[in-house]
């Protein structure tokens, strides 16, 4: 069963050498590329969205990293916007695509086939287009042609996996402009300095006892991972962390969010990789416990079975504003796997905007696939199967 190396991720020689693109100095970067985005918004023209009207509906075209932006402007789009947001990776584009709607094509080289097909095709049919890539790229051409506006990326940035914010930024900043979402200015400014909290947090000097993202990763490396989402907020953040689990860690796993995923989730806790399939840690240590059939001398990790164990990552949100029936429900989950001795680790955001709330947890688990990945002995920051699929013209 693999087990994350403390001494490893401790050491920040050792760190260095194993990351050798600077993926986690990239993460941390992430509260100056909300700044720094920002800024290129309005140097390439955001504010003239002013005098545009609302857009019927707005559909994200997106994939493989940046495909999160979509899922972030949805969710944040259906607490207070009357207009739909939906999302596609590639084409066609949907037959109600016009003038009066909006498609926004996100690609970190400008060049990714589906989204620049999709921006092509939503130019023909004078539809609204606001794009976001890489300078002097087919997608800028595309987004000129159309008379649209295009935000460029910083020069430099290479990976998705740790550019998110300068993707993601432009996009906000427009869909509030157009009066899509609900995000005033200076919740941006709100965004960003939590952020940078949550990189100062999770520093690689900080070691394993203390460093969230490390605490975390201590948890669910050797475990068969389960991330779920206390509701559709957080499961945006859910679908991120398996996405980094599998992409940066090489650690399959499977996301939900509640209600919808509560009772596919704790289905998962009477199977194989739980004490005594199921039957909690007082089954499994020959029926010694407290009242209510749990041993409180039983060690959940020494007395599960061989096997990996199950193990639960909770995304939480914080606040006053968190529906009781939410809340319950998350700690109805987290009761039962503690109860039959699934490894439970929770990750809760503070208060806030609901897109600071998601910034600082989906965060967190960013540099937690990091470190997963580096106690591993892994490079967080290449992988050659998914290089060999790149060379075969596979974005």
């Amino acid at each position: 069963m693999p087990q994350l190396d403390e001494a490893l991720v401790d050491d920040l020689d050792e760190v260095q050498r194993l990351d050798s693109r600077g993926h986690l100095r990239a993460l941390a970067t992430a509260g100056a590329q909300v700044r720094e985005a920002a800024h290129l918004a309005v140097e390439a023209g955001v504010d003239r969205l002013d005098r545009e009207e609302r857009p019927r509906a707005v559909l994200v075209a997106a994939l493989g990293g940046s495909a999160v932006v979509g899922e972030v402007l949805t969710v944040l789009a259906e607490a207070h916007s009357p207009v739909p947001v939906s999302q596609r990776a590639a084409g066609p584009l949907p037959a109600w695509v016009g003038p009066m709607d909006l498609v926004v094509a996100v690609s970190l080289s400008g060049r990714a086939p589906g989204p620049l097909g999709l921006a092509a095709e939503a130019g023909r049919r004078g539809a609204q287009l606001v794009t976001v890539g890489a300078a002097e790229s087919p997608l800028a051409d595309v987004t000129a042609r159309a008379r649209g506006l295009h935000v460029p990326v910083p020069r430099g940035v290479v990976s998705s996996r740790t550019s998110l914010w300068s993707l993601l930024t432009p996009v906000l900043v427009a869909s509030a402009t157009l009066g899509v979402i609900d995000l005033p200015t200076p919740v941006l400014d709100d965004l960003a300095d939590r952020l940078d909290a949550q990189a100062e947090a999770c520093r690689p000097s900080s070691e394993c006892f203390v460093n969230p993202a490390k605490i975390a990763a201590q948890t669910l490396v050797g475990t068969v991972p389960v991330v779920l989402g206390d509701g559709p907020l957080m499961g945006v953040a859910a679908h991120r962390a398996v996405a980094g689990l599998a992409r940066t860690a090489r650690i399959p796993a499977m996301y939900g969010s509640l209600p919808d995923a509560a009772s596919q989730v704790v289905a998962t806790f009477g199977g194989p990789y739980t004490a005594a399939g199921g039957q909690g840690v007082s089954a499994s240590s020959g029926g010694r416990g407290a009242p209510g059939g749990r041993d409180i001398f039983a060690d959940p990790f020494l007395d599960a079975p061989e096997e990996p164990p199950l193990g639960l990552l909770m995304l939480r949100e914080g606040g006053r504003d968190i529906p009781p029936a939410q809340s319950s429900l998350a700690d109805l989950v987290l009761q039962e796997a503690h109860d039959v001795g699934v490894r439970v680790h929770e990750v809760s955001s503070e208060a806030g905007h609901p897109a600071v709330r998601l910034a600082e947890v989906m965060a967190l688990t960013d540099f937690l696939s990091t470190y997963a990945a580096l106690g591993l002995g892994l490079d967080p920051s290449t992988n050659p199967h998914v290089a060999n699929l790149r060379a075969a013209g596979h974005p």
